[in-house]
């Protein structure tokens, strides 16, 4: 398994946004680019993947821009993970979708599909709620510490 430059950035502009747009008002995806520093172009390709996946919502005229579409304990690092279009598939055999000839008699198989299961609900356990409540005073915290 490997994340992407496009699943890890769709993480860090979710997470930007949902920080930005605490109010519910939009955020410009030139403010998210400039605050993040990602190609404007590259966050509109990620917010089309995120808005056709339900996760954010456009909004149209002047002071546009995206928001949040739904609360943030109902949005998972999964979700926008998938949503992103990247696997967390850590190998081949640990997809059980794929047909394999040696599926019945390779014991690496339930090693590899363990493991997949384990990184999804890793993933799916962690919210966008508890991720900013978790790390956001983490950063804070550390902030403080260097201007002392």
């Amino acid at each position: 398994m490997r994340i992407t430059t496009r699943g890890r950035y769709a993480l860090r502009a979710t997470l930007a946004l949902a920080r930005l747009s605490m109010d519910g008002s939009p955020v410009s995806i030139s403010r998210l680019s400039e605050k993040e520093q990602i190609s404007s172009v590259f966050l509109e390709q990620i917010f089309f993947k995120l808005r056709k996946a339900g996760i954010v919502e456009s909004v149209r005229g002047p002071g546009g821009g995206f928001r949040i579409a739904k609360p943030l304990d109902q949005i998972t690092a999964k979700d926008i993970l998938d949503a992103a279009g990247e696997g967390l598939v850590l190998s081949p055999c640990g997809n059980i979708k794929k047909s394999c000839s040696h599926l019945n008699d390779c014991i690496s198989f339930a090693i590899w599909a363990e493991a997949t299961e384990m990184v999804n609900n890793f993933f799916s356990s962690m919210t966008l709620d508890s991720i900013i409540k978790k790390y956001i005073s983490q950063f804070e915290h550390n902030a403080a510490s260097c201007n002392d």
